[in-house]
């Protein structure tokens, strides 16, 4: 099954990649390597909040899936508007806004991995570092950055 199909059959249609809210650009392409810069939790709103303080790990989670999401259309701008060329998503490095106390980091970023191998399969798997972030941009809960292979 196609990307794109896949994406379909999961209920997702993937936005135009989120533009720069300053002087950098949304991924940067080396060879058959996409670099994508830190996507925040945004759809059609900012998804605000602190983990263990104001939100639990499921809403971080569902948070984490809309970064995913967004790194997935920046990774199709990076393809002229074509996803199927994405080959694998190579890493992860996920922030999460949350209080010096919370340890649930690895789960908050699951909510972006666990999508991503649902999306692409295999192509999905990726190695990751999930880390704490007293604060983020906007408030967000969770901003992800990712490295992908594409053809």
């Amino acid at each position: 099954m196609s990307i794109a199909a896949k994406l379909e059959s999961l209920g997702i249609s993937l936005p135009d990649g989120p533009a720069p809210a300053a002087n950098y650009v949304p991924f940067v392409r080396v060879g058959n390597i996409v670099y994508v810069s830190g996507q925040i939790s945004k759809d059609a709103e900012l998804i605000t909040g602190k983990l263990g303080d104001n939100m639990d790990v499921a809403a971080g989670a569902a948070a984490a899936k809309v970064c995913a999401i967004n790194l997935l259309a920046q990774v199709k701008a990076a393809c002229g508007g074509d996803i199927e060329k994405l080959v694998r998503v190579i890493k992860l490095t996920g922030f999460v806004n949350s209080t010096a106390d919370f340890t649930d980091q690895p789960q908050v970023i699951n909510g972006a991995s666990d999508f991503l191998v649902e999306a692409l399969g295999e192509a999905g798997r990726h190695s990751r570092s999930a880390v704490s972030a007293a604060s983020l941009p906007l408030g967000v809960a969770v901003e992800i950055e990712g490295i992908f292979e594409i053809a």
